[in-house]
């Protein structure tokens, strides 16, 4: 996804600093009987992008995993969630894949460097 991700906002000529573009993942494992199953995937992005680019990054980060043959290969076995950290401009807007693209509003002020 993190890829998929990268090529979306490039196709879209969004600039980015590829060396401050980030992703984490943490997964979860059950065990059934004797073997474990990957029950669940979260993808945690942080991106740096100008504020112009605001609404094309957003809307990029909703339909990337539409356009990943990993996701698109187990979406149906472990559940796989992203959520992302979006700095623009001064303002920090966090993501979510639970969220639809519209409620996603909710934006922080950066503090000033001290």
């Amino acid at each position: 996804m993190y890829g998929t991700l990268a090529g979306a906002l490039a196709g879209r000529k969004i600039p980015f600093d590829r060396q401050l573009y980030t992703a984490t993942v943490d997964g979860r494992i059950v065990g059934i009987g004797r073997t474990i199953r990957i029950e669940s995937i979260a993808v945690h992005y942080d991106l740096t992008v100008p504020p112009d680019a605001r609404a094309a990054t957003e809307r990029a980060l909703h339909v990337h995993p539409e356009g990943c043959p990993a996701h698109q290969s187990v979406k149906a076995a472990i559940r796989i969630t992203w959520d992302a950290t979006l700095h623009v401009g001064e303002e920090i807007v966090r993501l979510s894949s639970e969220a639809p693209l519209a409620e996603d509003v909710r934006t922080e002020r950066s503090s000033p460097a001290l």
